[in-house]
């Protein structure tokens, strides 16, 4: 499977690969290995952000994609620092620019909800982006539902829309199944979820004693301290390994097995590490394998407290 096919626009559609790493724990060596790994699976979907790695993912995406850049979907994010006013919109955006070398970004996100601007602010700046010819489409990430809906009413109203949301889902993160990911399939938007590993825990690593950022990072420690994750992640090692396979190629085709649509970003810091991830591209899961490994995590309850009627 690639990411050639479509959902909302020409946003391609399967499986797309988050830089966080690059510049930090992938250097530029173990970063280019990794581009041109996704590129021979078929990748063409790249994300960014202002604040990763100070600058340098920014920097080394946009010089690994100049020699390609017309076959390839670059998405970048403002706003995580700093808020979602105009000036600091325009001003971000311009260094991610500057950074990626590149005079157009295909989706630029919001990268977090700002509760103090307002919402005209934000799309205004953003439609006017588009107009400029410097981003093709819109994107906002941990919104919750009400604040894309919200945000897109006011988005329709400076003639644009929200055409993609990044949120995070895995098998131990469910919590887009109840309002995010069913809203995405309602209203046309892609979802294109982060962290389909559970910041490494899907992987079986720690269950093996491996250290990486849910020890050295005290945010991931917390992100995903519950036990029940750790239950979840062996559940699922052990299955992998009745099936042959890594934990990781399993724990990414589930994620972009929903109805939904997702396109999962996929992520590593070396080649080796990313291979399982890239092999879940190709994965074949049938609905009773879907089934089962949804069984193996917690699943949210519904919206609604009217069980009856779901």
């Amino acid at each position: 499977m690639t990411d050639l096919t479509t959902l909302s626009g020409d946003i391609p559609h399967g499986f797309a690969f988050g830089t966080m790493q690059f510049g930090e724990r992938a250097d530029e060596t173990a970063s280019r290995g990794m581009f041109d790994a996704c590129r021979a699976a078929g990748l063409t979907h790249f994300d960014t952000a202002h604040v990763y790695t100070d600058g340098r993912s920014e920097q080394l995406l946009g010089q690994f994609a100049a020699q390609d850049r017309e076959a390839l979907f670059i998405a970048t994010k403002v706003g995580y620092i700093g808020g979602a006013g105009r000036e600091n919109i325009l001003t971000t955006f311009d260094t991610c620019r500057q950074r990626l070398n590149m005079d157009v970004v295909d989706l630029l996100y919001m990268h977090r909800f700002d509760p103090d601007t307002p919402l005209d602010e934000t799309f205004e700046t953003l439609s006017q982006l588009q107009s400029d010819g410097k981003i093709r489409y819109i994107g906002v990430s941990n919104y919750a539902a009400w604040q894309v809906m919200k945000a897109q009413a006011v988005a329709h109203r400076f003639g644009t829309r929200i055409d993609a949301i990044q949120p995070m889902y895995s098998l131990v993160k469910r919590q887009a199944e109840v309002e995010i990911l069913p809203m995405c399939q309602s209203e046309k938007i892609a979802a294109i979820p982060y962290s389909p590993l559970g910041g490494g825990l899907l992987t079986g690593k720690y269950g093996a004693g491996g250290t990486g950022r849910l020890t050295e990072d005290h945010r991931y420690g917390a992100r995903y301290g519950d036990p029940r994750m750790y239950d979840t992640a062996r559940a699922l090692a052990e299955l992998a390994q009745e099936l042959g396979t890594h934990p990781a190629t399993l724990a990414v085709a589930w994620a972009a097995r929903h109805a939904a649509q997702p396109t999962p970003i996929l992520s590593a810091r070396s080649v080796a590490q990313l291979t399982p991830s890239l092999d879940g591209m190709r994965f074949a899961m049938d609905d009773a394998l879907y089934a089962r490994v949804s069984d193996l995590g917690v699943t949210p309850p519904p919206a609604t407290d009217r069980l009856e009627e779901t």
